[in-house]
């Protein structure tokens, strides 16, 4: 039937029949073996290319979520320029640390899943209700995890709800955590985080926002090698992207290049980076 509906060109029953809001449940219903959980794998431990440092922070009318551009395999630089920061839908983005090419999976998966759901439902997720989704889809990649192939996102967006920007991070099993303040995740984390500790305060602007995460990236490219910093020369700059009420946005290449050499600039008078104001 499928075979004759594909020379008609008339779609399969399945795609005309009522059923779960979820796309994920579709596709598991009527094509398994197309679920990045569900493939076979090699045995053993399986290398591939990785994305590493995401960072995000609040400020008072959105959340900025950001990324640097390296991607590695093992001590090679894999990619000098991957992205890591994709929207998820008008309200919401993700940013990808983990193996890259299930990461970026992952992420059209689930921007089909979000847009099933307002197709078939009429109305849009809430923004907890997106968080809960995605953190079901890193559970099923649980498999692949335990064979070296983990993807560990942050997700953020604009909650219409509560009228604020928030983030949530998330661990392989699909635990979920929302984050106050800011955040960050990949092999650069620990760094970004401690300097987005002493930069962060919730008064920001939004433009004091994106120059902290930019700040962030720089530390923890600074002190891992895995994590990709402005690149001046071969015009790669951190993905910076804002969500306020007005929707998702990403920084144009001048906007990042501008923030990019305001920083590194600064760096040439203080290298080790901006401090807090003393008390």
């Amino acid at each position: 039937m499928e075979a004759n509906n594909r020379g008609t060109g008339r779609l399969p029953a399945a795609f005309l029949t009522p059923g779960s809001s979820s796309f994920m449940d579709f596709l598991g219903a009527h094509a398994p073996e197309m679920l990045p959980g569900n493939r076979q794998l090699p045995e053993g431990i399986v290398e591939a290319p990785h994305g590493t440092t995401i960072v995000a922070t609040t400020f008072p009318g959105g959340v900025v979520l950001a990324g640097d551009r390296r991607a590695t395999m093992g001590n090679m630089i894999a990619q000098r320029d991957i992205e890591k920061v994709f929207p998820a839908d008008e309200y919401s983005a993700v940013g990808i640390a983990g193996t890259a090419g299930l990461a970026v999976e992952m992420v059209k998966l689930f921007q089909l899943e979000l847009e099933h759901f307002e197709k078939v439902e009429g109305a849009t997720l809430s923004l907890e209700g997106k968080a809960n989704r995605l953190s079901t889809m890193i559970r099923s990649n649980l498999g692949m995890a335990m064979q070296g192939l983990a993807v560990v996102p942050l997700f953020a967006g604009w909650d219409e709800g509560k009228e604020k920007g928030r983030i949530f991070s998330y661990d392989v099993t699909g635990g979920r955590s929302e984050e106050h303040g800011f955040a960050a995740t990949g092999s650069g984390s620990i760094f970004a985080r401690g300097s987005m500790k002493k930069l962060y305060r919730p008064d920001l602007t939004e433009e004091q926002a994106t120059t902290l995460v930019v700040q962030a990236l720089y530390d923890a490219a600074d002190d891992d090698s895995a994590t990709g910093g402005p690149d001046l020369y071969r015009h790669i700059y951190p993905i910076v992207t804002v969500i306020t009420d007005e929707g998702f946005r990403r920084l144009s290449d001048d906007e990042s290049q501008e923030l990019a050499r305001t920083v590194t600039n600064r760096r040439l008078e203080q290298p080790d980076g901006p401090r807090a104001a003393l008390l």
